[in-house]
């Protein structure tokens, strides 16, 4: 099995992802889910798990509340990019960064973790069942794992409305990918039932990008995308907009 390194992307990642409005509600809804989350472990320093977490947005945050943070990813350009923002950080982060596929994270070396997070990583795994599963074994009893993957029914649902017949009919195979496009996208179901399996609580669920990727391309005058952000949040733990959310973000409960 083979990550995908975004060492030749690690710039364009840093500023598609996070330099964005679509960054902003992708920030605002995983980091809502986060801080309601936490409140069930209590008001202690936690063992944090940033599995594949890049240049470690959501790491420096956690890190920010006196959290314990390991940030692993198998790019040295990422974690090149994380060295410099946690050193230009305000305060001191108790980060500590691992150049390392995921798979490789050992129990007798990590030791285990009150939170996990794997935030946009299983999309681009050939087997991300059998990598989430040997993921979970690190994860302390009743500690939460963070999931957000690419929903493969909103990555159809988009292509539709937008008139890619022939790319929804081909299954999404194309000649040459998009650098940024997931290609390994996930059904909901799929992933509820490995919750199943793992006999892990669905805490919190959440669609990421409900209202963005659909929105016509014509915005009406004064259009506020603060306006957008706040029915972004609204509307995200909402179904049948969690199904639309171009991301979904489980949270479970070992």
């Amino acid at each position: 099995m083979q990550d995908k390194n975004f060492d030749t992307l690690a710039h364009k990642f840093a500023k598609n992802i996070y330099g964005t409005p679509k960054g902003d509600i992708r920030a605002a809804v995983v980091w809502r889910d986060l801080q309601l989350a936490l409140t069930e472990l209590g008001d202690k320093p936690l063992r944090v798990l940033d599995a594949g977490g890049g240049f470690g947005f959501f790491s420096q945050k956690l890190a920010a509340l006196g959290h314990e943070v390991i940030l692993c990813d198998i790019s040295a350009e990422m974690l090149s990019l994380a060295q410099a923002q946690i050193d230009s950080a305000e305060r001191d982060l108790n980060i500590r960064l691992v150049h390392s596929p995921i798979q490789a994270l050992t129990l007798a070396e990590y030791g285990q973790f009150d939170l996990i997070l794997c935030h946009a990583v299983a999309e681009w795994l050939t087997d991300a069942r059998t990598t989430l599963s040997q993921l979970i074994e690190l994860l302390k009893p009743s500690g939460l794992f963070s999931l957000m993957f690419y929903n493969k029914e909103a990555m159809r649902f988009h292509s539709l409305v937008s008139g890619n017949f022939d790319y929804v009919a081909a299954e999404f195979k194309i000649k040459k990918k998009v650098g940024l496009t997931p290609t390994h996208p996930l059904f909901i179901d799929d992933v509820r039932g490995w919750f199943d399996d793992w006999n892990m609580e669905l805490v919190s669920q959440s669609g990421v990008r409900v209202i963005h990727d659909y929105l016509k391309h014509c915005q009406p005058q004064g259009f506020d995308y603060a306006k957008l952000l706040e029915m972004e949040l609204i509307y995200s733990q909402r179904e049948p907009y969690i199904s639309l959310g171009r991301y979904v973000h489980f949270i479970g409960r070992g």
